[in-house]
């Protein structure tokens, strides 16, 4: 129990004691005391004044009096009008240190089989590319939410679906054949998702030039510009020939199929160097090419129970006007599926595989409409999650100047990304001298670890619901509100510690609570004991920038700590002890923090 847990039971104890009322604790505002004023917390007491039937002054007066005779932990308090200003004794702060001390990982709640299941679906790609920087925000995103969703005592299912099926999979799939000449990422010496990449784009350059003459032609013929363009992109043999082969996909055609998987392998290992690099994972991978067919089994049965309407071209529509809403295609008027015919397949499968209590999809804010309609139809199919599925909708991210290194020119690859900031942070890590007495193999791992925490806090540190502007040569400095500053606050206090160890003095594991502790010893020790309150709001709110924020401003106020008073060189036996194990524990859940993140911190910088 943290102190203001222990301070809000203690004054609803006071007001029945005093007035004889149960307040709930939502009624109990409890905030930190202002810099200019004495004091740790303050109660806000204009909410009981209907209960002492007394002036705002003497109310406080009256709550202040009764917890400092009966609550241990209120040293003493003072009136300020309507506030109740209250200071913690030292040897409160003594304890509630020697609390964190005993938990390796406090703040963090353990799950057993009897939890609720959470399910979070992240990342799904297409496999006609390989992933941009759009891509990197869904994965860290949805890495670091599931984290913060397991701290709060829930099982996790991490999961992807894959989008593996489609025009555009046979676009690629085409310009191979047509001009790969038998190329594999091997023999041209590229990972395989950019190598199919690259053939997309192929493919679309060839596309629009065939358009191009084609449009030409049909202008000359007499055709209106817009007319001609339209049709053009209609018969076009490219695409032409690309609808052909996802005819032969859809009816099992053993060439094509044979090259679809090929291909889509290629692609996977790709993907899989892409997530072990940004340090993600899921633990059930779904595809497309598996959940479309039993989503439209799910639709037609769906249009059998009366829940769907079928119009006369032989479409199935979802009517949704009831809900406010219009009406959602479900099958197009061919028998073939949209993406919503998908999610329900996916979800059924998902279902099936898992007793999933919340489903937490994580997409971009462009598709909020798509899971408003999805949570509808769900529900009307009996899911029974269906109705509070969490679209876990997050903004765009842009570069300063629209693109890094690009493959496509058009869109920021993720592995020159990647590969950007890790070459960034090396360079700056060696003209800050933070290289000393370091083998290159060393080097080359603190460089990882650096570039990677910082590109990672950069994009989690803002509100997800927040488009935002991703600054790589800002992310890397070791000032401010960045993943370095605090990877090297962390890199300070682990050698502070080895000092001492060299020294044979070693922390403590139990501190007496006659040990005297300084004021800022005491902010230490109460933004320390907020972890546990932070990650418990941070899951409330989905929000792991809750989390990045807390870091940061624990790791200001260790650095002023550090800065103010000295911890090696401190003669008292018994302050110098308090000091190291204050030290010790805000290293310990500076690296819990940002693991919840999925950020690593090195031992030494």
């Amino acid at each position: 129990m943290n102190i203001e847990e222990v301070i809000t039971s203690s004054v609803r104890n006071a007001v029945q004691a005093l007035y004889g009322a149960d307040v709930p604790e939502n009624q109990i505002q409890l905030q930190k005391t202002k810099k200019e004023f004495e004091g740790h917390l303050t109660l806000v007491v204009f909410p009981f004044l209907r209960l002492s039937r007394q002036k705002p002054e003497e109310t406080a007066e009256a709550i202040g009096a009764w917890l400092l005779a009966n609550e241990p932990a209120i040293e003493k308090y003072n009136v300020i009008k309507g506030f109740l200003n209250l200071s913690i004794a030292s040897a409160y702060w003594v304890k509630l240190l020697n609390v964190i001390q005993s938990d390796a990982q406090y703040g963090i709640i353990p799950s057993d089989e009897s939890s609720p299941l959470v399910m979070i679906e992240y990342s799904s790609p297409n496999t006609n590319k390989p992933l941009h920087l759009g891509h990197v925000r869904n994965n860290l995103l949805g890495w670091a939410l599931s984290n913060v969703i397991k701290a709060n005592g829930n099982r996790v299912v991490r999961t992807n679906i894959v989008n593996d099926r489609g025009i555009h999979i046979c676009k690629s799939m085409l310009a191979w054949l047509k001009w790969g000449d038998n190329v594999t990422p091997a023999t041209a010496g590229k990972k395989g998702d950019h190598l199919i990449g690259d053939f997309y784009v192929l493919f679309d350059k060839h596309y629009r030039e065939e358009v191009k003459q084609l449009a030409a032609q049909y202008q000359q013929q007499g055709m209106e510009e817009e007319e001609a363009t339209e049709k053009a992109k209609q018969e076009a043999p490219l695409i032409r020939e690309a609808h052909e082969m996802l005819v032969k996909w859809e009816q099992g055609d053993a060439e094509v199929r044979g090259l679809w998987k090929q291909m889509n392998d290629w692609v996977y290992a790709g993907f899989d160097e892409t997530y072990k690099a940004l340090g993600v994972g899921f633990d059930k991978i779904y595809y497309e090419s598996d959940t479309y067919l039993v989503g439209k089994a799910q639709v037609e049965k769906g249009l059998e129970q009366g829940l769907f309407v079928r119009h006369d071209d032989g479409s199935v529509w979802a009517d949704l006007r009831n809900e406010g809403l219009d009406e959602k295609l479900l099958l197009r008027k061919d028998g073939t599926s949209v993406y919503m015919t998908q999610d329900i397949g996916t979800a059924k499968l998902r279902f099936e595989d898992f007793p999933i209590d919340k489903m937490v999809y994580v997409v971009g804010n462009e598709q909020n409409y798509h899971f408003q309609v999805l949570s509808i139809l769900l529900d009307r199919l009996g899911f029974k999650w269906g109705k509070d599925l969490v679209h876990f909708s997050y903004g765009m991210v842009e570069l300063p100047n629209g693109k890094m290194k690009s493959r496509e020119g058009t869109v920021v690859d993720a592995d020159d990304l990647i590969a950007e900031m890790i070459a960034t942070a090396r360079q700056t890590s060696e003209e800050l001298g933070k290289f000393q007495d370091m083998t290159d193999s060393e080097k080359d791992e603190i460089a990882r670890i650096v570039g990677m925490g910082a590109l990672k806090y950069f994009l989690l540190k803002v509100d997800a619901r927040k488009n935002m502007m991703f600054n790589p040569a800002e992310s890397i400095d070791f000032n401010g509100n960045t993943g370095p500053f605090i990877q090297y606050t962390y890199a300070r206090i682990r050698s502070v510690l080895r000092k001492a160890a060299e020294e044979n003095f070693l922390v403590p594991d139990v501190l007496s609570e006659e040990v005297e502790v300084n004021a800022k010893e005491q902010d230490l020790i109460q933004h320390m004991a907020d972890f546990a309150a932070v990650i418990r709001q941070a899951g409330q709110d989905y929000s792991p920038s809750a989390i990045a924020n807390y870091c940061y401003d624990l790791v200001k106020e260790y650095n002023q700590f550090y800065h103010d008073y000295s911890i090696l060189r401190e003669s008292d036996v018994a302050k110098k002890q308090l000091r190291l194990l204050l030290s010790a524990n805000v290293a310990k859940i500076i690296r819990n923090g940002m693991n919840l993140l999925g950020i690593e911190v090195p031992e030494r910088m």
